[in-house]
């Protein structure tokens, strides 16, 4: 079968349009090609297959290097041959939103689709209650995407969806790019960010003093809590995270995270990882 092309380049319109990276086509390569290989996998097996997309975005992405205009992830979710049969994007900047909303309107008309405005930290129960509802006569496996910009992601979010269901999430951990980087700046008692992130109020006594000055040292701290979490609502104890570097100086940015409950999952996702061209994986 040949591989569906989740690079798709498209033509600018006046709609806002963010910039990114150039890196950003690696994620958006992993997320394509995942969301390819999960509905033909998975559309003879489960009734109702929903995407998620908690960070959505506003469909385009212009990328600074070159100016080209690429499908982001939502509208790439979309355009698989095979696409899902509920969509539900949640998007807080209202520009994003917008432009979202009339390119869904536009080009993807034909899908069932749910666009909600607001922080999906804030509105996760809006989210959950936007699922289809779900029984043995009529089965349901939803995939989530989640793209945050920092470390902003409370982890009570993702637990309000993985511990109800089987889901499979793909999840950015700025491990790098905001965790390294802020390390200084989250050990100060009155920051909260990692404590939401990880849902530990006591993160900080876990986190060994001696290490407080090596930020390698945090990223893996941050890595290993995570998947713990994760394990605590029955994911697969597997650390599969795939490495994303910048360009210019090859410098790590971040992780993107795959957790699935069940080993058919797993498989599914290293599979996807033989598709892209850089194979980094999380190394300590």
């Amino acid at each position: 079968m040949e591989k569906f092309n989740s690079k798709i380049l498209v033509e600018p319109d006046d709609n806002f349009t963010p910039e990114v990276r150039a890196w950003s086509l690696e994620k958006y390569k992993l997320v394509g090609s995942y969301c390819d290989i999960f509905t033909n996998s998975m559309k003879d097996k489960w009734n109702q297959l929903v995407y998620i997309d908690l960070f959505a975005g506003a469909g385009y992405s212009k990328i600074t290097e070159t100016g080209n205009t690429y499908l982001s992830s939502a509208l790439l979710a979309m355009s698989i041959p095979n696409p899902f049969t509920k969509y539900i994007l949640c998007e807080e900047d209202i520009d994003r939103y917008t432009a979202l909303q009339n390119r869904v309107k536009k080009d993807f008309s034909h899908l069932d689709v749910t666009i909600i405005n607001g922080d999906s930290n804030k509105i996760i129960d809006q989210v959950y209650k936007s699922i289809p509802p779900f029984n043995k006569g009529n089965t349901l496996l939803p995939f989530c995407f989640v793209d945050p910009y920092s470390l902003n992601l409370h982890f009570n979010t993702i637990e309000k969806l993985g511990s109800k269901m089987l889901m499979d999430f793909l999840i950015l951990q700025a491990l790098h790019m905001d965790g390294n980087r802020n390390l200084a700046k989250y050990l100060k008692e009155e920051n909260e960010k990692i404590a939401l992130y990880l849902g530990n109020n006591n993160w900080r006594e876990e986190f060994n003093p001696s290490c407080n000055n090596y930020s390698t040292n945090f990223v893996k701290f941050l890595a290993d809590q995570y998947l713990n979490n994760m394990k605590s609502m029955g994911y697969v104890p597997e650390k599969n995270m795939h490495q994303i570097r910048s360009n210019e100086k090859n410098l790590p940015l971040y992780y993107l995270g795959y957790y699935s409950k069940h080993p058919r999952g797993v498989d599914l996702y290293k599979k996807v990882e033989k598709y892209l061209t850089q194979q980094t994986k999380l190394e300590f």
